[in-house]
């Protein structure tokens, strides 16, 4: 193939952590021309053979670790398989600099959709846990259902608690086929008096193809002298999914909010990304340009360190600063308000979420409160094939970021300032002044406490297994790392 019958890949910070596109022109004319061994792309066929030719060239060009791509890799393998083996260091638990993200999947349609916050959805975001110690069945903690979805309609919230999927217990071994059935009934429990509880509630609930409104909760409190704004942003998505990232509506969401903090006089801010495992770079370019302070369109927000490769190519191309990304110029920002910004994070906390973390710490402090983020500091591009010959599309890892006085070594993720631990059952509310990680935050704002003791930080907590979260695209981790073993 030419190097035109390659989309121009728009550039994501890539999952488990999350997958963020870039807003930056310049990056989204980068286009393959040859690979790393001087050859030319070829055209693409629809045999894994073809394929795994296609996956292949756009490694040796576009991935951060080219220079690791084996000479030899074995092509009989799936497209799939073919893929992962080409991954730096894939296996290495030791190594916290191998590739953990990089992904493909073999419908390109069906990941930019997911990208885009549209998926095959129930609706309910949840994470699993060992029921108890014997770790041998499990249970599921919703911990936020999407507003409007079919989980709405059939009755379920935050903090509900579920047991067993058409009719099995959840275990395992069987978790991820029961999750993703066509259709689900799932078998409720509660908690009574501490003490879990089966009961005889059943809710049925059918997935549907759903658009997600990644901003879930917006509010102010006054407290002691203090006017705070609280946003719960989910997922880091420009707009609703059309086929493109040209629709702007829940960036001009974002922004009206925060217009409407700034006629309200906001001087402190809670940023709850413990649920936000990343998306595209220019939400977040937008998002940190409402919050920053002494900011301003010629600032550095982020910049990206490519392959030697891509480096060179571009440095003729564009010169320097190509890969180089400013703050833009908001009408509504409040960073003047501000001295100091407070991010809820949890281990699903990724990608974009900590650009926004660690970009905006070189202009204010950042306080984070709840628990350790993923640790992505690297980023990736969405590639696929416009002849539409090939239908894979592949999201791999191709630049590290850095914020503006070049720190990028957080790959073990960002601990948190104060440790506070969300429950695994029976969670508070969104915006619930005594849910445990916005009280924190509330305390350290004020020096008032809205609960008796701090937070959950010492309270017994299950352990977790895996979560949707993790799943969703360029969520933190499509490899979920539990016990030293690697599980798709």
């Amino acid at each position: 193939m030419t190097r035109n019958s390659f989309t121009r890949p728009a550039l994501l910070f890539a999952l488990s952590g999350a997958l963020l596109l870039t807003s930056c022109k310049k990056n989204n004319d980068v286009n393959p021309a040859t690979g790393s061994t001087g050859t030319s792309v070829t055209s693409p066929t629809s045999t894994s053979q073809g394929v795994n030719d296609w996956i292949l060239a756009n490694m040796q060009y576009y991935y951060l670790w080219n220079d690791k791509i084996p000479a030899n890799p074995d092509k009989t393998l799936g497209p799939k398989e073919f893929f992962n083996s080409l991954l730096y260091d894939i296996t290495n638990t030791a190594n916290v600099n191998r590739d953990r993200f990089s992904w493909i999947r073999e419908s390109a349609e069906e990941l930019k959709a997911s990208l885009g916050g549209q998926s095959k959805t129930t609706g309910i975001q949840y994470r699993l846990y060992y029921k108890d110690q014997s770790k041998t069945n499990l249970i599921g903690s919703v911990l936020y259902v999407l507003p409007g979805s079919p989980a709405v309609a059939a009755g379920f919230k935050r903090g509900d608690i579920f047991t067993s999927v058409n009719g099995q217990i959840l275990t395992l071994s069987n978790y991820a086929e029961l999750l993703a059935a066509d259709a689900l009934t799932f078998g409720m429990a509660s908690l009574v008096n501490g003490v879990l509880t089966e009961n005889v509630q059943k809710r049925q609930v059918t997935p549907v193809v759903f658009q997600e409104d990644p901003v879930l909760l917006d509010t102010t409190y006054t407290i002691g002298g203090k006017t705070v704004g609280y946003v719960v942003y989910n997922q880091f998505i420009p707009g609703v999914y059309n086929g493109s990232s040209t629709d702007k509506t829940f960036d001009n969401k974002l922004d009206n909010i925060f217009s409407k903090f700034k006629q309200k006089g906001v001087n402190e801010l809670v940023l709850d990304l413990r649920y936000n495992p990343g998306g595209y770079v220019s939400s977040s370019t937008n998002l940190a340009s409402l919050i920053g302070r002494n900011i301003d369109a010629s600032k550095v927000f982020y910049a990206q360190q490519w392959n030697a490769t891509v480096t060179a190519d571009n440095d003729k191309k564009y010169g320097s600063g190509w890969n180089t990304q400013k703050f833009s110029a908001k009408a509504a920002n409040i960073g003047g308000n501000l001295s100091r910004l407070f991010v809820l994070t949890s281990n699903s906390t990724a990608s974009a979420s900590e650009l926004i973390i660690n970009g905006l710490r070189p202009f204010m402090t950042v306080t984070t409160i709840g628990t350790t983020t993923v640790g992505k500091n690297v980023g990736s591009i969405t590639i696929s094939d416009d002849t539409g010959q090939i239908k894979w599309g592949m999201q791999p890892l191709t630049f590290r970021s850095a914020n503006a006085q070049g720190f990028s070594d957080y790959a073990t993720g960002f601990a948190p300032t104060v440790e506070v631990k969300e429950p695994s059952t029976g969670m508070k509310p969104f915006g619930d002044l005594t849910e445990p990680l916005l009280s924190e935050a509330i305390y350290q704002i004020s020096g008032t406490r809205t609960t008796t003791r701090r937070g959950v930080a010492n309270a017994a907590v299950l352990v977790d297994v895996a979560s949707s979260i993790d799943q969703k695209a360029g969520g933190g981790n499509m490899f979920l790392e539990k016990s030293g073993e690697l599980l798709k």
